[in-house]
């Protein structure tokens, strides 16, 4: 991403948040006969505070497309973003942008046994299952879910280094960002609650979590 140091996002903490609250995510491999990018859900393993770990799973036969285990692969995580019209800016101002929340997350992935790739998608289907009345399990039919489970390869990536980025109007006065955030939040073009929140989240509450001095941080 564009080197610009107002905008890095080099909290560890604020980069785990950024990869639970955002699990779709896309991998990125380089392998011998290119380049290769998929997209499936990932989720936050718990541990250190200063250590990223995310586990997931690929279809047959990605894992063969992208030679996982063998090589780095980058996951590219995408919070809230949007479009930021100059019509919210002070007269005169006529160059729009488009604020958003970004996490590059580099590593070499572990492949997963059998059973321990089955631990995971029992998981992800618990995570996302829970909001829902009447949640549904891996567990209600095990044997028809463990040969399903058969189709897919599990994965641990430790994350190694990351870059990310939280641009969120940072570089404008308080109240141009209120502006911005009032005009996100109604139902006109261009709303967008969620980058709003992120937004109040941000400038709300003073963070420091974004700013120069180790953007392109790493996790052991």
């Amino acid at each position: 991403m564009r080197h610009t140091p107002h905008f890095l996002l080099s909290d560890v903490t604020e980069v785990k948040r950024v990869v639970r609250e955002n699990p779709w995510a896309t991998l990125v491999s380089h392998t011998a006969k290119g380049i290769v990018a998929s997209h499936y859900p990932v989720v936050l393993e718990d541990g250190p505070a200063d250590e990223i770990s995310v586990v997931s799973h690929v279809g047959r036969p990605d894992e063969v497309a992208h030679e996982l285990g063998s090589r780095e692969v980058l996951l590219i995580v995408q919070g809230p973003h949007g479009y930021i019209s100059p019509s919210w800016y002070p007269e005169g101002d006529l160059v729009p942008t488009w604020n958003h929340v970004t996490a590059h997350l580099w590593g070499t992935p572990e492949i997963l046994s059998a059973e321990e790739n089955y631990a995971v998608l029992e998981a992800l289907v618990d995570l996302f299952e829970q909001r829902m009345p009447r949640p549904r399990s891996l567990r209600m039919d095990e044997d028809q879910s463990r040969r399903i489970a058969r189709g897919t390869v599990g994965l641990r990536l430790r994350v190694t280094r990351f870059d990310a980025r939280a641009k969120l109007s940072q570089n404008k006065p308080a109240d141009v960002v209120t502006r911005i955030v009032d005009e996100l939040e109604t139902d006109q073009p261009y709303a967008n609650a969620a980058l709003a929140g992120e937004m109040r989240r941000f400038h709300g509450s003073g963070s420091t979590a974004v700013g120069p001095g180790g953007g392109s941080g790493g996790a052991r």
